[in-house]
């Protein structure tokens, strides 16, 4: 389920007129398209353009899995819809409950992962399983629930369930049902295997956590194997029943642990060293068996073992030199180049790249696939190539919001050859200019097979790319000037064998396979078709790079430590003829998972594959109708008790949101228990149009006292407030650095009944005095991305612009305006940051006062002056990177600070106060970590702040740096 960080920084800047419900900017499609319908006796498949015949194929398989593929959880899920996502390039995938759907994202990934099953029918296999483990929420705790909240019951229900179950358990089901599931593919686990290997197994908590030191596999990797250990020894419905038992009681800490206990007899800790336990023997069984290792060279490289660092994808520039993508915990990806002897060079670094494995390098430049989001419809995800000369640095676009995947340049840099697959779900292999991007070839693909990692030729006029069609894969060998347009040989029988980054060289093609259980480099004679085990490592080989001259060959080698690149002599004299392979062997649990799944018996037919003559039908065909996002625009998905964040305020709301985010809507009345008075809202946000439409009317009580010549008054009166306006939020990353920039205007309308006190506050209505104000912001971003280990961005800039003004002539007046601006620069050393922030605000706030527009110092009350000029120096830093284990209930993972400087000057042009400076300094003091076992961090801790206005130390709690 992977998910583009691009949309982060758009809600960087939001500051409101009133208390207004803030309803979030989503990813929309754009509003040209024109959207139809499949339905199924259990499924709704909403699809746009000409991708009816895969839609159709789709809705199909989801029904043929509706019973086989949650049988051992032991539910029928209620129908579901699922919305088909062809606009973008990112190959995703995931099921929500709020709203309860689900969406496919149509382009395929290109790497490893995906096996030998088509992209569509592993989501129908993995996503509907997601469905089934929802579905599981629907008792007990859940089905008392539902009734006061909604689908958003079974988030709440379920808050105890581990990720690594959700993840862990669809990996295990499409390992079952599919001829090649995650599980069945060693570069899966990899990671995890190279960890036990090397005597490196870590803590559950560890595990569970993740770390910033060393590779912790995700939880798809945990997931897979603890599931799959419980299902092959206690049975394939073990994971039903200690769900049964858990929801009985899910609120208490490790419910899901008991759950696990009462079930087998393990708490969820015996059950991880029991499964680390066996599959580390099952690996170090495989290994004994292994040939002798293969010599290898190692490339020299900067980093330290210390925190994961990887090298992988080598290209050979020279004879010598190598190109290859440096990623980590302590690096965002960036391209260097690595000798024999040399240091390692920096040489760019990209942006959101698309499919990291697919460098290529030839004639002088390097080339690669990127994502490029669209400025405001974030559906819309193109994946361009980016051309680097590596000469002189010059990096040129090809491709301009188009799709292709991968790419490899000739021989001579003068063409590309790319994968492209269209929004309509057809594949195709196209031929470019690498100058002009112009499209030279589309490569015939009748079957509509699926191609990966195409490769050049080095006689620079065939190609070699990987093929899967419905019955497995093969490499073809592809003339693209042959007599007849396209010819291609098949230098492999078609097979259910993981191939993958096919390398050409003289006659024979190298490739990666996990035909022997373990991930090798193999050759094929192109002549012969006998084929070869070039290396043997011990966990395994991967990407293939010949050198210019023919003497040598480089790949990428996993260690625990991560990848590194390595060398060895290219001497076909060494390598092993092996039999032809016609099947992969399989990984750790997925033959007995199959045997045990009830419905591995159907696997032979679960997904059968589609005819030649109609390779995107599956039989049956069903009826279609246009589905209109408005006529669907209100669909309530939520209901319930919300609690305010400063736990002064309860509201009791409905939530609507349509499944193509056009529409948001909130309802609800609340409660104030500070003035003890009640309120209803009702919220709108239209996000269909290029300006986002929002609304917002909420009307309300209040009940407050004042102290008036002495006396005391206390009165109860009513407002309705009004806010309607624009807003236009813009994604504009185009490189390493994130950028957003956002625009909105807005009305704000109050007006007061019923109100008797004596006198009121400046910045509240009157009975007599609405107010009636507009309010224009205009904000930018640009940040460096940041690694996993950076505790603030080490390079860009933001600025807040404001303008707020009463320009109708009734009710209150007032006017403001303010601008403030931040600087990141890198510290003094790895990791740290420096932001320098100054700002200015001006307002004529004789008769209301607005909300501040520019930060105040820390420790401080806002204190609203006329004119107020505000400058701040921050300096963070990560004090410690730990794993501090408070055994279940809390688990440290950093320890940071930041050091800062805080000054203003505010001046009263009425007189009351001439001038007040500020000068304050403080630092904060925050911790990462990890409560009972919840993978998602929490970073708290305490700001302690020497204010000069009171000449005393300050100390304020913290979380997330912002002061509660």
């Amino acid at each position: 389920m992977r998910r583009l960080l691009l949309c982060g920084l758009l809600g960087l800047f939001k500051s409101g007129l009133g208390q207004a419900q803030t309803l979030p900017v989503l990813t929309q499609n754009p509003p040209s398209l024109r959207w139809n319908e499949v339905r199924t006796p259990h499924f709704r498949v909403l699809y746009a353009g000409s991708i009816d015949s895969a839609a159709q194929r789709t809705a199909a398989r989801l029904e043929q899995l509706h019973g086989p593929g949650v049988t051992t959880l032991g539910v029928s899920p209620r129908p579901i819809s699922v919305v088909m996502q062809n606009q973008t390039t990112v190959p995703n995938g995931f099921v929500t409950f709020l709203p309860r759907h689900a969406e496919f994202f149509t382009t395929p990934q290109q790497g490893l992962g995906l096996g030998t099953v088509d992209w569509l029918d592993g989501l129908a296999v993995h996503e509907f399983r997601h469905v089934g483990q929802f579905e599981k929420a629907r008792q007990g705790i859940g089905k008392v629930l539902g009734p006061l909240f909604g689908d958003g019951a079974l988030g709440i229900a379920a808050v105890g369930v581990p990720q690594w179950f959700f993840e862990g358990d669809a990996v295990g089901t499409e390992t079952a049902l599919t001829r090649s599931g995650r599980g069945r593919i060693p570069n899966f686990n990899v990671g995890l295997r190279a960890n036990l290997l090397a005597g490196r197994r870590y803590s559950y908590q560890k595990a569970v956590n993740g770390s910033l030191r060393d590779n912790v596999p995700d939880w798809y990797v945990l997931g897979y194997f603890l599931t799959s250990y419980l299902k092959t020894h206690y049975g394939p419905a073990v994971w039903s029943s200690a769900l049964n038992d858990y929801y009985r009681a899910p609120f208490y800490p490790f419910s899901f642990s008991r759950s696990i206990r009462r079930t087998t007899g393990l708490t969820v800790e015996q059950l991880y060293d029991r499964t680390m336990t066996e599959i580390d023997s099952t690996w170090r069984v495989q290994q004994a068996a292994l040939p002798a290792n293969t010599p290898v060279r190692e490339m020299r490289v900067e980093a330290s073992e210390r925190i994961f660092t990887q090298y992988e994808y080598p290209q050979y520039v020279t004879d010598s030199t190598v190109l290859v993508l440096k990623t980590g915990l302590a690096y965002i990806p960036q391209l260097v180049l690595l000798s024999r002897h040399g240091a390692e060079q920096r040489v760019f670094t990209p942006g959101q790249l698309n499919i990291p494995e697919m460098l290529s390098v030839n004639g002088g430049k390097a080339v690669w696939p990127e994502f490029q989001q669209h400025a405001r419809w974030g559906q819309r995800i193109a994946s361009e190539l980016k051309v680097l000369d590596l000469k002189t640095g010059r990096l040129t676009r090809i491709g301009k919001g188009a799709r292709y995947s991968a790419a490899a340049l000739s021989p001579d840099g003068a063409r590309l050859v790319a994968t492209r697959t269209d929004a309509s779900y057809h594949h195709a292999l196209v031929v470019l200019d690498a100058q002009t991007g112009a499209e030279i070839q589309t490569l015939p693909n009748p079957q509509n097979d699926f191609y990966q990692q195409p490769r050049w030729h080095p006689d620079g006029r065939r190609i070699v790319a990987v093929a899967l069609s419905a019955t497995g894969k093969t490499i073809l060998l592809i003339d693209p000037t042959g007599p007849a347009t396209g010819t291609s040989k098949a230098l492999l029988p078609v097979a259910n064998v993981n191939l993958t980054n096919p390398q050409p060289w003289r006659n024979f093609v190298l490739y990666n396979s996990s035909q022997s259980g373990l991930d090798a480099l193999y050759a094929v004679s192109a002549r012969t078709g006998q084929t070869y085990r070039v290396t043997v490592r011990p966990l395994g080989a991967y990407h293939a790079a010949v050198a210019p001259g023919g003497r040598t060959l480089a790949f990428h080698d996993y260690r625990a430590t991560g990848a590194r690149v390595v060398e060895m002599p290219l001497d076909t004299t060494t390598w092993v003829p092996v039999p032809t392979a016609t099947v992969d062997v399989p990984g750790p649990y997925a033959a007995a998972l199959t045997a045990r799944e009830p419905a591995g018996q159907l696997l032979s037919r679960l997904l059968t594959p589609p005819s030649a003559a109609q390779p995107d039908s599956v039989g049956a065909r069903y009826g279609v109708r246009r589905y209109s996002p408005l006529r669907h625009a209100f669909n309530l998905f939520s209901y319930g008790v919300v609690q305010s964040p400063s736990g002064n305020a309860v509201s009791v709301g409905l939530r609507s949101q349509d499944f193509l985010n056009t529409t948001q809507v909130f309802a609800g009345v609340g409660y104030d228990q500070t003035e003890r008075t009640f309120s209803a809202t009702g919220a709108l946000s239209y996000q269909a149009l290029f300006p986002v439409v929002d609304v917002d009317v909420t009307h309300g009580g209040r009940d407050a006292a004042v102290l008036y010549r002495g006396g005391t008054y206390r009165d109860q009166w009513q407002y309705t407030r009004l806010t309607a306006g624009l807003r236009l939020p813009l994604n504009l990353t185009r490189s390493k650095y994130l950028q957003a920039l956002s625009l909105g205007t807005y009305f704000l309308h109050e007006r007061v009944y019923g109100y008797n006190l004596p006198t009121r506050k400046i910045s509240e209505a009157g009975p007599n005095q609405p107010l009636n104000a507009l309010q224009t912001t205009l904000s930018y971003a640009s940040q460096l991305r940041l690694s996993a280990r950076d505790v603030a961005p080490r390079s860009g800039v933001t600025f807040l612009g404001t303008w707020r003004t009463t320009p109708f002539g009734a009710g209150l007046e007032a006017r403001q305006w303010a601008a403030q601006g931040s600087v990141y620069l890198p510290g003094l050393a790895r990791h740290h940051a420096i932001r320098l922030r100054a700002g200015y605000q001006w307002q004529d706030q004789a008769r209301y006062r607005f909300a501040p527009a520019v930060s105040f110092p820390r420790g401080e009350d806002y204190v609203s002056f006329d004119r107020l000029r505000v400058a701040s120096f921050d300096y963070n830093l990560p004090l410690a990177f730990t794993h501090i284990e408070l055994g279940r209930l809390l688990y440290v993972q950093r320890l940071r600070a930041a050091f800062f400087g805080d000054a203003a000057q505010g001046n009263d042009s009425r007189g009351t106060v001439a001038q007040l400076n500020y000068r304050n300094v403080g630092v904060d003091a925050l911790v990462l970590f990890n409560v009972l076992r919840l993978r998602t961090p929490i970073e708290a801790g305490v700001r302690v702040v020497y204010s000069t206005t009171v000449r005393q130390w300050v100390v304020e709690p913290l979380a997330f740096s912002i002061r509660l």
